[in-house]
């Protein structure tokens, strides 16, 4: 895949540089700065310098400059006072969202030492409004504007990441393969879905896979794969004793081969097909290798999504997208669904049997051997653990009447203790005002009933996503709520 744009260009006015000697220079020496913290973001981002806009024509320059490169999103950092049709011809021509950002260079001036030359050097925010205006009024909507300070400014600097941290989203997005292998499960009306309205809402494609392209790939993995997966499952994972629920036993020696082989054949078909992630379901009749594999997926799954690589159980690719924006948020993103609840500690278990991220598991993940995988075909190897403890966010992704995509949203809190040793993901989730009322609010709001369980409080990231996006948000609690 290649690499997330952000282009960045500062402005001025022309007529400054010939009445104030070294403010060109000095404004520079800003736009530099301000280039180089982004890159000390350590994100995987290249910025793409459209230098100083300071006429018209340096506008048109910088537009077509960024169209070019095709950047995911332009920062204008707004440095001194510049006219707005200097500014206008970047986004028009880049066609890609902006966000106007105006940063002082001090923390105010000394009134007794003020200077003109001081105060064109500290004008971040006079245009700031000129510059809004004509962008209304030319229909280029503008994302954000942030106004602080370029240095010791935690909240203008967190937001500007923020920011970053959507563009990454937005180009992943834009390039992803996200294959859809085998069908989604059978009766559950939430999880259709729509090929075209992916690529036409998120730029992703949907590669439609066989169960043979997978099938092929696990009978071609050599001894030698196998053994070096079988040890990395090993380590990995730990293997408990049998808890109270008789299905979920130990591993056997044939599960675990059986895992470790569709593991390899899975990876291997990831990197053939160039996926960024992957969808499955399959019950199929009298084709019971194919009907084998299924479950024989989950250590993979699990192992791939830690690795960047999302994959969703049940048919769901609206899942997976939910996923994979989370992963590239850097905050995890396990396929899950809302389990029991304790009225007596007010806690909803949320989890699932099938992929989850291990990098946020609470500990080392435990493989259990199941015997059955309640309502559907096979049995194997399945994969148990919770969240760490701590701040929590369930981003779900769905679809209303119209067809359009919705964006669910929730913060709560994992919670410490025990969970059921069932083979399956668990954890103890708190949400506002209460376990009983946030389940009816959650249902309410017509979600699937998969999510995206990740670590971390993510609504300010998630909205600037929605919004980029055009894509409705419903939040259905935060964590000033609780």
């Amino acid at each position: 895949m290649s690499k997330c744009k952000i282009g960045v260009f500062s402005v001025g006015f022309y007529r400054y540089w010939q009445q104030f000697s070294g403010l060109r220079d000095r404004l520079e020496e800003h736009r530099v700065t301000f280039e180089e913290k982004i890159k000390s973001f350590g994100l995987d981002i290249e910025v793409v310098s459209g230098g100083l806009v300071d006429t018209v024509e340096r506008g048109y320059e910088a537009g077509d400059l960024f169209a070019r490169e095709q950047v995911d999103m332009i920062f204008c950092d707004v440095t001194t006072y510049v006219q707005s049709s200097f500014v206008i011809p970047v986004p028009q021509r880049a066609k890609a969202p902006m966000i106007l950002i105006g940063l002082q260079p001090t923390q105010g001036m000394e009134p007794e030492s003020a200077t003109t030359w001081l105060q064109l050097e500290h004008d971040n925010s006079t245009s700031l409004p000129e510059i809004a205006c004509g962008c209304e009024r030319c229909n280029i909507t503008v994302m954000d504007i942030i106004f602080g300070m370029l240095h010791d400014d935690e909240r203008a600097w967190r937001k500007i990441r923020e920011w970053a941290e959507v563009a990454l989203v937005l180009h992943t997005l834009k390039n992803a393969r996200l294959g859809f292998l085998g069908h989604v499960f059978e009766w559950m009306m939430d999880m259709q879905f729509d090929p075209t309205m992916v690529t036409g809402h998120f730029g992703s494609h949907v590669e439609m896979l066989e169960m043979g392209d997978l099938d092929h790939r696990v009978n071609n993995v050599t001894d030698d794969q196998l053994q070096e997966k079988i040890k990395e499952v090993k380590d990995f994972f730990d293997f408990p004793p049998s808890g109270a629920d008789k299905i979920a036993g130990p591993v056997t020696k044939e599960q675990l081969e059986w895992s470790s082989r569709v593991a390899v054949g899975l990876e291997q078909m990831i990197k053939d097909f160039n996926l960024t992630g992957l969808t499955y379901y399959y019950h199929g009749r009298h084709m019971e290798r194919y009907v084998d594999l299924i479950p024989g997926m989950i250590i993979g799954n699990s192992l791939l999504t830690g690795k960047g690589v999302p994959i969703a159980g049940e048919g769901d690719m609206k899942n997976c997208i939910a996923m994979l924006i989370m992963n590239r948020f850097g905050v995890g993103g396990s396929f899950t669904e809302l389990h029991p609840a304790s009225f007596r500690d007010n806690y909803v278990l949320v989890g699932h049997d099938g992929p989850h991220d291990i990098k946020i598991a609470d500990g080392k993940p435990v493989l259990r051997g199941l015997s059955i995988l309640h309502g559907k075909s096979g049995q194997g190897a399945s994969v148990e653990f919770k969240l760490k403890t701590g701040p929590i966010s369930m981003l779900g992704l769905t679809q209303t009447f119209d067809g359009k995509f919705k964006f669910v949203y929730a913060e709560g809190e994992s919670m410490p203790g025990p969970i059921p040793a069932t083979g399956n993901t668990n954890t103890r989730g708190r949400f506002a005002p209460d376990v009983a009322t946030f389940v009816e609010n959650w249902s309410k709001a017509g979600p699937t009933h998969h999510f995206a369980l990740s670590i971390g409080h993510n609504l300010s990231r998630v909205e600037k996503l929605a919004k980029v996006l055009g894509i409705e948000l419903t939040v259905v609690c935060d964590a000033s709520m609780l």
